[in-house]
């Protein structure tokens, strides 16, 4: 019991519920081992009442702090000081320098909690008590919810690598999505460009090709500036000059490989012309207005972009894992790491240049989207962690649960579980830092997003945390301060002006989609998957995908456009599904029959698909959206999106590939090297490769664009 008490107060579960009245207990090792990596030893019985004997009982108790080490409220909220012992003087330090002082039980125009007397943002409370006692904690005030969109639209989502123009490097760039933005914000009406996560990847060769496994989510990853948009490109002269145009004109045989000649995007390829392009241009001397530019830059991003850069050089001698360095350099702060970065400064300075030209352009992209008349532009992706070899995890060691990888345990449509591999954020390394990480990671995103989607949202409440070495089987629940992850998203957002869209699919506790809802935080509804399950699939969870047997036996009808929620992002598939011309010809099923995925027998499979394709046929023809006799496959596609123009939905978002027949999805889970996830261009029904010009003049793409647009009025307010 001492060892449950100790996990419970940790906030480990220590069972779970994988399906209504099935409880799953958590084994003793794996509490010790997530207890450990919490820094807790509970290896024997004695260190378990060492433990829970040295553990404070909470603010107010005996032997508790006098204060939490974050206090998170909202400007209507009080936070619940009631503990405070009677006489308890309160002092506000705000973060523009005011003071606010009063009594921490008087409710009224006296205290920091009187209405309109406390700013939003992060503050500094301090609490003293008659007897002396003095606490100190970081206060966080954040509105009650976050930006709505404005209001309803439609937009385009995509992976920006798979969007090639005829001037990209071997692979989309931020000069692709300028112009994609620009083209279908003013030709397409379209409102939003959703993207896949564009933070910087672990360098290779080879280089993780998962926009998924980040280095760092807090700075974009270089490799997708457009060269010729820098400004010093116009100068470069002589030998460089020369050397510039050589790398050009590889780089035009790199892309003519993918485009024309059936290669896969490679990122190394592209990055290696790149990087010695970004050389030459880094000799280029800046003007005094960019220098004084990249001056500013600096000093905005501070320690955490000289920590990136200072592990970019040293990645470069010593190797992408951190871990496997020289012990002394494993230690951002020691003397031996600030040696080398002294030797190393160049460098340094080169990826901190990189980081500047790459947040300009990201700047230019969202600059042209919202000139373009989009009202949200766009709409970056939020990885739910980073690699354990990369730059966050070395910088910010001790936010991380070292020895701990975050996955899914096992449910009704994964036996086994799942390992992510990516380490989990300490919950309490980040309330002992006020959520300073986490709030830094969500201000470098929302810099130039119009709005921020973050994966797996679920992720700010808890998380299965998997001991390394151990299956996804041995696994914990682990929870994190939903309400304060919730507030200091809702502030940097409101300081952003942009939205957040949460991906809710797969298990959701009960209560959470509640919560996000409560803050504004939109979710992910996906056409296929939205049924009425009776209750869903465990803890109150509503499945990621139907189980086939339900689908069949017409256990879980399709919900009516009317009965899906309002507030969220309606689509039709997205990049970890098949596309919808691979749905409506069965090559999703003989694709994962191909590569020995699918759940069951062949046959058995390839009916369920039948079946489930027919119902929805069925459905959309009742509705009138399905024309008697048309049967094609490009009449369906816009079907499912007069669909979706049906729901309430705030947007309505339309996979790229699905616009122009793309077969193939850019990733399927439960493969490697099986298939090639993460480096496919958007295609044709063909299989042939679709430039950006050829995307911008397809009669399919804009007969189904003009199905959303023509249908805006039907999006109820």
């Amino acid at each position: 019991m001492g060892r449950k008490r100790l996990a419970q107060l940790h906030g480990i579960a220590v069972s779970y519920e994988p399906s209504p009245g099935q409880t799953v207990h958590i084994g003793d090792d794996t509490v010790v081992a997530v207890l450990a990596a919490l820094g807790v030893d509970a290896s024997t019985p004695q260190a378990v009442r060492a433990a829970l004997d040295a553990f404070p009982d909470g603010p107010g108790r005996p032997g508790g702090a006098l204060l939490p080490r974050t206090v998170v409220t909202r400007p209507d909220r009080p936070p619940d000081l009631a503990h405070l012992p009677e006489g308890t003087g309160l002092r506000v330090e705000t973060e523009d320098g005011q003071v606010l002082e009063g009594p921490a039980r008087d409710a009224g125009a006296r205290s920091p909690w009187a209405p309109g007397r406390l700013p939003l943002g992060i503050h500094t409370l301090h609490a003293h008590t008659p007897d002396g006692r003095t606490a100190r904690a970081r206060l966080i005030v954040a509105p009650d919810r976050v930006p709505a969109p404005p209001g309803r639209s439609h937009g385009l989502m995509v992976q920006l690598y798979s969007l090639l123009s005829r001037r990209s490097w071997g692979m989309g760039d931020l000069g692709d999505l300028a112009d994609l933005a620009a083209w279908s914000g003013r030709s397409l009406g379209t409102g939003f460009v959703q993207l896949n996560p564009l933070h910087a990847a672990v360098p290779g060769p080879p280089t993780d090709p998962s926009p998924y496994r980040p280095s760092s989510r807090r700075f974009p990853d270089p490799v997708h500036l457009r060269i010729e948009h820098i400004p010093e490109y116009a100068h470069l002269q002589g030998a460089a000059r020369l050397r510039a145009d050589d790398l050009a004109g590889r780089a035009s045989a790199l892309r003519a490989d993918v485009l024309d000649r059936g290669a896969l995007i490679d990122r190394d390829a592209v990055w290696e012309l790149k990087k010695e392009a970004l050389e030459l241009l880094w000799e280029v001397p800046l003007t005094p207005g960019r220098r004084a530019a990249y001056c500013d830059f600096l000093a905005e991003q501070g320690q955490a972009l000289d920590d990136h850069a200072t592990w970019c050089a040293f990645a470069e001698r010593h190797g992408p894992d951190w871990r496997a360095w020289p012990a002394a350099l494993r230690d951002p702060r020691s003397a031996a790491t600030a040696r080398l970065r002294t030797q190393l400064l160049d460098r340094v300075d080169f990826h901190c240049r990189l980081a500047w030209l790459t947040d300009q352009q990201l700047a230019a992209a969202q600059r042209a989207a919202r000139e373009s008349g989009m009202g949200v532009g766009l709409v970056h992706d939020l990885a739910v962690g980073v690699h354990p070899s990369g730059a966050d995890t070395w910088a910010q060691q001790d936010a991380f649960a070292a020895g701990m990888s975050i996955g899914a345990p096992p449910d009704a449509f994964n036996a086994r579980g799942q390992d992510w591999g990516l380490p989990p954020w300490r919950p309490d390394a980040l309330a002992a830092a006020g959520y300073a990480p986490y709030r830094e990671l969500l201000r470098g995103l929302l810099r130039h997003a119009g709005a921020l989607r973050i994966d797996h949202v679920m992720g700010l409440f808890r998380l299965w945390w998997v001991p390394e070495g151990r299956p996804p089987t041995d696994g914990a629940y682990v929870r994190y301060d939903g309400e304060a992850m919730l507030s200091v998203l809702a502030l940097e957002a409101h300081r952003a002006g942009a939205s957040v869209i949460g991906e809710d699919l797969g298990t959701v506790e009960p209560g959470v989609r509640d919560a996000l809802a409560e803050r504004g935080v939109l979710g992910t509804s996906v056409l296929w998957f939205e049924r009425d399950y009776g209750g869903g699939a465990g803890e109150g969870a509503e499945a990621a995908e139907p189980a086939a047997e339900a689908a069949s036996d017409g256990e879980a009808r399709i919900l009516a456009p009317e009965e899906w929620r309002a507030d969220c992002l309606a689509t039709v598939t997205t990049h970890d599904l098949p596309t919808t011309a691979a749905r409506l010809s069965g090559e999703d099923v003989a694709l994962r029959e191909r590569l020995g995925l699918l759940a069951g027998p062949a046959e058995r499979e390839r009916s369920r698909a039948k079946y489930e394709l027919a119902e929805w046929l069925r459905e959309l023809a009742h509705r009138g959206l399905l024309p008697e006799g048309a049967g094609d496959e490009e009449a369906a596609v816009k079907a499912v999106h007069r669909f979706l123009l049906r729901t309430p939905a705030r947007m309505v978002g339309v996979w790229l590939p699905d616009a122009v027949g793309d077969r193939r999805p850019q990733n399927l889970p439960g493969t490697w090297d099986e298939y090639p996830n993460w480096r496919l261009p958007i295609a044709g029904p063909d299989g042939r490769p679709q430039t950006l010009e050829e995307l911008a003049a397809s009669p399919r793409l804009h007969a189904l664009m003009r199905e959303l647009a023509d249908g805006q009025p039907q999006l109820r307010s």
